[in-house]
């Protein structure tokens, strides 16, 4: 049976969320200067020490979230679910264990599942953030969860 998608639109300005670990802050800051003109006119998202250390260097607002340890990926997480967030720009460490593994994990399926982009480093990101597609209107498919969200599960008798 085939899956039926549904179209979310993503207007011109684009809602970006910008991640890094520790080990890669800087190289995250460092793109972002870079890029800072193509990235001022979006809204920008963060978490924790990211979001005021790119607040400090590029020079205009950023919506700061929790640092991720403390629920910030989670934030990010809610906030595709709600079509708050289009993209996610996670520079993160894989040879560094980090104590919020699981969060970290969770942030990434939500991506997935809600079908926005995700760059997990800067050849990624510059694919992205360079692509046409960041300069105007785009539909994102996304499973069609009515099904899901109707469905029945009985538990036995005490349900």
């Amino acid at each position: 049976m085939e899956k039926i998608h549904k179209r979310i639109a993503m207007d011109h300005d684009k809602k970006i969320a910008l991640v890094a670990h520790d080990n890669k802050k800087r190289d995250l800051v460092e793109w972002a200067k870079f890029n800072r003109d193509l990235l001022a006119h979006h809204t920008i998202y963060a978490t924790g020490m990211t979001g005021r250390i790119l607040e400090k260097e590029l020079g205009f607002p950023i919506i700061k979230l929790q640092s991720g340890p403390l629920g910030g990926d989670q934030q990010i997480g809610a906030k595709i679910v709600e079509g708050n967030i289009d993209f996610l720009i996670f520079f993160w460490d894989p040879l560094e264990p980090v104590p919020h593994d699981m969060d970290v994990k969770a942030l990434l399926r939500m991506a997935v599942v809600w079908n926005i982009p995700i760059a997990c480093n800067r050849a990624s990101a510059d694919f992205m953030i360079s692509s046409p597609l960041m300069d105007g209107e785009y539909d994102r498919l996304v499973a069609d969860y009515d099904d899901y969200h109707a469905r029945i599960i009985i538990r036995g008798e005490s349900g």
